[in-house]
C-alpha cells in the first residue's frame, strides 16, 4: 500500500477489539512516526504508552479532574492508550507553536502507521487534558503538555469505522493573492 492509499483509507475507530500491538511492533512504529519534519531536530516530544492497571490510574485521575467520586471508564475503552506529550526545548530558532506542531505531527503520522498496520486508532482529547490531575498521573515535567491519547485496539471484525466526508481541496487551497490586485481594489 502506498502512502496516499493509506492516508486515503485512515479512519477513526471509536469501538475496538480487546488485542493491541505488542511493544516491539510498537517500537518500529514510534520510530517510523518520530521522522516527522522536526526544525532543529529538536524531538519536542515523548509518547506514554498505557496498558492494563494504567489505564485504571487514568481513569481515576479524570474522575479527580472533573470532580467525580467514581473513576471514569472512557480509558477503559481500548487495550492501549498513548499519551502524546509536547515536550518543550528552549531554542531562540523553534517557537513553542512549531514544537507542539511537530508532536502532533508524530501523533497522527503513527495513528496513520496503526491503521496501515491493521489496527484500530481514534485520537482522543477532552478539557481534562490539561488538568492536574491528569498531568501528575502521566508524570509530567513543567515543561511539557498533554495533547490528548491515541486509542488503539483490534478493528473489530465486521464493523466499519466512523464515517468521515471527503475532503474538497478546491476549496482548501487557493493562491497568494496579487499585491497589485488587492490595492487597485481598496482605492
Amino acid at each position: 500500500m502506498s502512502a496516499l492509499d493509506a492516508v486515503r483509507a485512515r479512519q477513526s475507530w471509536s469501538k475496538v477489539e480487546d488485542t493491541a500491538p505488542g511493544r516491539e511492533e510498537l517500537l518500529t512504529l514510534v520510530a517510523a512516526a518520530g521522522r516527522v519534519a522536526d526544525h532543529s531536530s529538536l524531538r519536542p516530544w515523548r509518547l506514554i504508552e498505557l496498558r492494563g492497571p494504567d489505564r485504571e490510574a487514568l481513569g481515576a485521575a479524570i474522575a479527580k479532574a472533573q470532580g467525580d467520586s467514581t473513576p471514569s471508564s472512557k480509558p477503559l475503552r481500548a487495550p492501549l492508550l498513548i499519551a502524546v506529550v509536547a515536550s518543550y526545548r528552549k531554542s531562540e530558532k523553534v517557537p513553542r507553536w512549531e514544537q507542539e506542531a511537530v508532536a502532533s505531527g508524530v501523533a497522527h503520522t503513527l495513528s496513520l502507521l496503526l491503521d496501515e498496520a491493521g489496527w484500530g486508532v481514534i485520537w482522543r482529547t477532552g478539557h481534562y487534558t490539561r488538568a492536574k490531575a491528569v498531568a501528575k498521573a502521566h508524570g509530567l515535567d513543567k515543561n511539557e503538555e498533554l495533547l490528548g491519547w491515541l486509542y488503539v485496539g483490534g478493528k473489530p471484525a465486521g464493523k466499519k469505522p466512523g464515517r468521515r466526508k471527503a475532503v474538497d481541496a478546491r476549496k482548501l487551497i487557493t493562491r497568494m493573492p496579487k499585491t497589485g490586485a488587492k490595492k487597485a481594489k481598496k482605492k
